[in-house]
């Protein structure tokens, strides 16, 4: 296999873990969260520095119990330092909608839900360990915060509606076809 092939072959592995890292905060699923880091992995979250374990509770605490939560991940850049270490910036974009409990723990009122956005960068160093690529240390880059005051539309009741557990549609789609 050329350098060329393992390199663009890496590169999608790591671009496949920061989906599972999207897809897991997005439908609670922690464990696939914590499959992302190596188990020294360090992550600076903004309100939260330090372990993994850590941020797993932070991140449970904070969005766990979202009525709604959702990542948007745009370019993903990659550039390697060796076979085993590479430096990772993945531009991305969120969307939370805070119900009036959530909304005290980021100072807004309102009488029905809000929407509470971030647009930042992971800024990541990855690292090769047994074959597989995952997070050691994360910084979270926020650009900016945006908080929707106004009352937010609810999903059309003939609509599919997400859910942030193991009944969303696309766990019941991998378990149709074996996954």
């Amino acid at each position: 296999m050329t350098d060329t092939l393992q390199s663009l072959i890496d590169k999608q592995e790591i671009r496949d873990c920061m989906a599972r890292y999207a897809r897991g905060v997005d439908r609670a699923d922690w464990e696939a969260v914590r499959d992302t880091y190596h188990d020294d992995a360090y992550d600076d979250h903004g309100d939260y520095k330090g372990d993994i374990p850590g941020f797993i509770a932070f991140a449970k605490e904070r969005v766990g119990f979202m009525p709604q939560a959702m990542h948007f991940l745009g370019q993903c850049y990659a550039e390697f330092a060796s076979d085993s270490v590479a430096v990772v910036e993945t531009y991305f974009m969120t969307c939370h909608t805070l119900d009036p409990e959530t909304q005290k723990k980021y100072g807004a009122t309102s009488d029905g839900p809000v929407q509470l956005s971030h647009i930042g960068r992971y800024v990541d160093r990855f690292e090769k360990r047994d074959g597989k690529w995952k997070t050691a240390y994360r910084i979270v880059v926020f650009e900016t915060t945006r908080l929707a005051l106004d009352k937010v539309p609810p999903i059309k009741p003939d609509w599919v509606p997400h859910r942030r557990d193991q009944d969303d549609p696309i766990f019941k789609m991998r378990r149709e076809v074996g996954l």
